[in-house]
């Protein structure tokens, strides 16, 4: 390799021939205008070289200060075109893994990962469907979405949405079996499904929970319609036309809005418990884990 020029001379010419200004390149710099000059005259020095001609406070090409100026300024952006590949390939050469509980995975997680992408195309993603606890170090989790701040004590709880619950039905079901009054206390109990939280859950939302809510002494009994043991199940039987579900909304927001279920309340019950993120410190200021919890945290 041939001798090369000292570069902070350099990066000081290039600046400067392309401000016109030893001022307004010391401003970009962060560095006195008499630094920027001092710099300058060590680049001339080393090439042997006028590069400037000085008249009082302006400064101009000389001849062969035009003659290298193209090369270098080239030769800089190669080199910070060269540094942004590097960067941004440390982060597409990850593996991005994210592990949430089966509810959320397709009708939340999704859509938010669509959104991931747009932003880094090169992103390879891991989803992870699971349930509590997983070892978060041991199978290099970088994010955990759990419902509860509690299953993982010693890691810090980033607490995203407590969801909340509203009957829910397709309009082709309601207008068979409702009624002009939106009363669900006169719906016959097999037509309501249920979700089974399972024997961890003991704050999960029942039937009984939102009549009494409402002060209704109408209590669909569990032992009849259709019981299933995800709360997304719930949600995708309801659209199937099979009975009335107590949807969450993060699960049936796409539904809601495209008309395919109807809401028969505005009364809607709170989950006992938020939806929190669980990042391990190691993993904590990554760029994609950064963007990816702006996306999970927005509503």
């Amino acid at each position: 390799m041939g001798r090369l020029p000292p570069l902070n001379a350099v990066k000081a010419f290039e600046v400067a021939a392309r401000m016109g200004s030893f001022v307004l390149a010391a401003e970009e710099l962060g560095v006195s205008a008499a630094a920027v000059s001092q710099q300058v005259k060590h680049l001339e020095d080393f090439l042997e070289r006028k590069l400037f001609v000085r008249t009082g406070n302006r400064i101009t090409l000389t001849d062969a200060g035009h003659a290298i100026y193209p090369q270098t300024s080239r030769a800089l952006n190669d080199i910070a075109a060269m540094t942004t590949r590097i960067l941004e390939g440390d982060l597409h050469s990850r593996r991005l893994v994210v592990s949430v509980p089966f509810s959320l995975a397709e009708s939340w997680l999704a859509p938010k990962l669509s959104t991931l992408l747009e932003s880094y195309p090169q992103l390879a993603v891991d989803i992870r469907v699971e349930d509590d606890p997983i070892d978060l170090i041991r199978h290099d989790i970088d994010i955990r979405v759990s419902y509860g701040d509690y299953h993982y004590p010693g890691v810090t709880a980033i607490h995203l949405v407590r969801d909340e619950v509203v009957p829910v039905c397709t309009p082709e079901f309601w207008s068979a079996h409702g009624n002009d009054e939106f009363d669900l206390s006169q719906i016959p109990q097999n037509l309501f499904i249920h979700t089974h939280w399972g024997a961890s859950y003991a704050s999960g939302p029942t039937w009984h929970d939102w009549f009494s809510l409402i002060s209704s002494n109408h209590y669909p009994d569990p032992k009849q319609g259709v019981r299933c043991g995800l709360s997304s199940l719930s949600v995708s039987l309801a659209r199937l036309g099979l009975g009335i579900a107590l949807g969450h909304r993060l699960i049936a927001r796409a539904d809601l809005d495209a008309g395919r279920l109807i809401s028969l309340s505005s009364v809607s019950l709170p989950l006992g418990h938020p939806y929190c993120a669980f990042i391990p410190a190691s993993k904590v200021g990554r760029k994609d884990i950064t963007r990816m919890m702006e996306l999970l945290a927005d509503q």
